[in-house]
C-alpha cells in the first residue's frame, strides 16, 4: 500500500462516511415514538451481548489455554528448535536498550540459533553508543542503522531488516520488553504444534503497582488475552499486539510484508495474515513484560495511535473482510468486535448529542451496559487466571470497578479519533511511546529461572 496523499484521502473520505453512519444511528432513535426508541440498542445489545459473552464464557469455564503449557513441553525436544531473529526497532531507547540486549543474551536456546537485530531508526539520544558497546560483548547482536529521511514508520525499519533474514521464525519486541529465560525454548515448539502462522503472547505491565493508571492497564492487557483467546476458541479472529509477537517467515513474506503506509504496524499485519489465510495464536504463559505508561497524556497519545490504526485497516481491507476468503464464523466475530470497539464509542456521543437536542433520554444505554458488564467479567476471568510473570492485580471491588471506569476512556478516544481522521490530512510518522526502563531487576519474575 503506498504512502501517500491518495491513501491518506480515501481513508479520510470513508472516515467522513462511518462518523456519518455512526451520527445517523445515535441520533435517528430519538425521533421515533417513546416506545419504539429502545428497540434498536436492545436488539444490538443480545445479538452482540451473546456472541460477545459466549467468547468470555469460553475463557472462564472453558479449557482453552490451560494446555499451553503441556502442548509446549510434549513438543519440545521432538525436533531441534528452528532459527529465529529476535527483532527491535529503537528510537532514542538507551533507558532500556542495554537491558533488553542483556535479557535477550540469557534466553536458553540453542547455540547458533539465535541471532538479534536491533535496527537504530534514527535515534539521537545515546542508543548508537551503547548499541556499539554491546556489539563487543555479545557477537549475536546485530545492528542496523536508519537515516532520518528513511521513511515508513517502524513499518519500514521492520521490512529493512526482514531483506537479510534467515531464520525460520522471527520474533518482534519493544525495547522496553523483558523475557523469561525458557519462553522461545516454550514458545517456538507451540507454534509448531499448533501450526500458527504466528502467535502473540500476553502482554504483562511489569510496571503495574506504580500508580491507579498502570494498574488498570496491567487488567485491559489480562482482558485483552481473555477475549482474543476466547474469540479464537469460537471459530473467530486473533490480533498481533506488536511487542512480543511471533512471525513465520514464509507466511510474512507471503502476506506483504509490514505496511509502511500505517501507523499500527501489527494491526495492520493481523488483518494481511488473515486474508492470506495464515492463522495466529495466543499464548497466555509465559508472557512478554513491558512498562505501561504512567500518566493520562502519554495514554491519551498511545491510544489516539491504536484507535486510528484501528479503524485504518477496516477502511483499507474491508473488501477482502466481507469475501469469500473469510469463513462465516471469522465475518461473525469481526462485524460484532467491530461494532462494540469503534462503532458505539461513536454511537454514543452521537446519541448523548441527539438527547440533548430533543430533550430526551438516552437511548443507547442498553448495548453500553452489556458491553461495559461483558468487560467486568473478561477482567475477572483474566486477573483470577493462574499466570506467570508480574502479579496481577487482585480482584477486589475497588479494582474491579477500576478497571471498568478506565475502559470509559475509550468513548472519548475513539470519537475524537474518528472526527480527527474524517477532518485533517494524516502525517505518517513513527509517534514512540517514551521507554523510562525505572524498573528494578528485583521486580522482573522469572519461573523458569527460580
Amino acid at each position: 500500500m503506498a504512502v501517500g496523499g491518495r491513501t491518506t484521502d480515501h481513508r479520510r473520505g470513508k472516515s467522513a462516511l462511518f462518523l456519518i453512519g455512526c451520527g445517523w444511528a445515535g441520533m435517528a432513535p430519538h425521533w421515533l415514538h417513546e416506545s419504539l426508541r429502545l428497540i434498536p440498542a436492545l436488539t444490538l445489545a443480545v445479538l452482540l451481548g451473546g456472541y460477545s459473552l459466549r467468547t468470555v464464557l469460553r475463557q472462564v469455564f472453558g479449557s482453552v489455554g490451560s494446555s499451553e503449557p503441556a502442548q509446549a513441553s510434549a513438543s519440545q525436544g521432538a525436533e531441534p528448535l528452528p532459527a529465529v531473529d529476535v527483532v527491535v526497532a529503537a528510537r532514542d531507547e538507551q533507558a532500556v536498550i542495554g537491558r533488553l540486549v542483556e535479557r535477550i543474551a540469557q534466553l536458553s536456546y540453542p547455540q547458533g540459533q539465535m541471532r538479534l537485530w536491533v535496527i537504530d531508526d534514527a535515534s539521537s539520544d545515546r542508543t548508537p553508543q551503547v548499541l556499539a558497546e554491546l556489539q563487543e560483548r555479545h557477537p549475536f547482536l546485530q545492528v542496523l542503522r536508519r537515516e532520518p529521511d528513511a521513511g515508513g514508520g517502524k513499518s519500514g525499519a521492520l521490512n529493512l531488516v526482514l531483506q537479510q533474514l534467515q531464520g525460520r521464525w522471527m520474533f518482534v519486541l519493544d525495547a522496553d520488553a523483558d523475557l523469561q529465560s525458557d519462553t522461545l525454548e516454550r514458545l517456538i515448539p507451540y507454534a509448531e504444534a499448533g501450526g500458527w502462522s504466528a502467535v502473540q503472547l500476553r502482554k504483562a505491565e511489569v510496571n503495574a503497582t506504580a500508580n491507579w493508571l498502570t494498574r488498570a492497564q496491567a487488567m485491559e492487557m489480562a482482558l485483552d488475552a481473555v477475549i482474543q483467546q476466547g474469540r479464537l476458541a469460537v471459530g473467530g479472529v486473533a490480533e498481533l499486539r506488536g511487542n512480543g509477537q511471533l512471525l513465520r517467515r514464509d507466511a510474512l513474506l507471503s502476506s506483504g510484508g509490514f505496511n509502511e503506509g500505517t501507523v499500527t504496524d501489527d494491526l495492520d499485519l493481523s488483518f494481511r495474515l488473515l486474508l492470506d489465510g495464515q492463522p495466529i495464536g495466543i499464548l497466555w504463559d509465559p508472557p512478554v513484560q513491558e512498562e505501561a505508561v504512567l500518566s493520562v497524556a502519554a495514554l491519551w497519545r498511545q491510544r489516539q495511535r491504536w484507535a486510528e490504526g484501528g479503524l485504518q485497516r477496516f477502511f483499507d481491507y474491508w473488501p477482502g473482510l466481507i469475501s469469500e476468503r473469510l469463513s462465516a464464523s471469522q465475518k461473525l466475530d469481526l462485524t460484532s468486535f467491530f461494532l462494540l470497539q469503534y462503532f458505539l464509542p461513536v454511537v454514543a456521543i452521537a446519541d448523548l448529542l441527539g438527547a440533548v437536542i430533543t430533550g430526551t433520554r438516552p437511548t443507547i444505554w442498553p448495548l453500553s451496559f452489556v458491553a461495559f458488564g461483558l468487560s467486568g467479567g473478561a477482567i475477572l476471568a483474566g486477573c483470577r487466571r493462574p499466570s506467570e510473570g508480574p502479579a496481577l492485580p487482585a480482584m477486589n471491588l475497588w479494582n474491579l470497578l477500576l478497571g471498568i471506569a478506565y475502559l470509559s476512556h475509550w468513548f472519548v478516544v475513539i470519537p475524537w479519533t474518528t472526527l480527527r481522521m474524517a477532518l485533517l490530512p494524516k502525517s505518517l510518522v513513527w509517534a514512540k511511546t517514551m521507554h523510562l526502563g525505572e524498573e528494578e531487576e528485583s521486580q522482573i519474575e522469572d519461573p523458569a529461572a527460580a
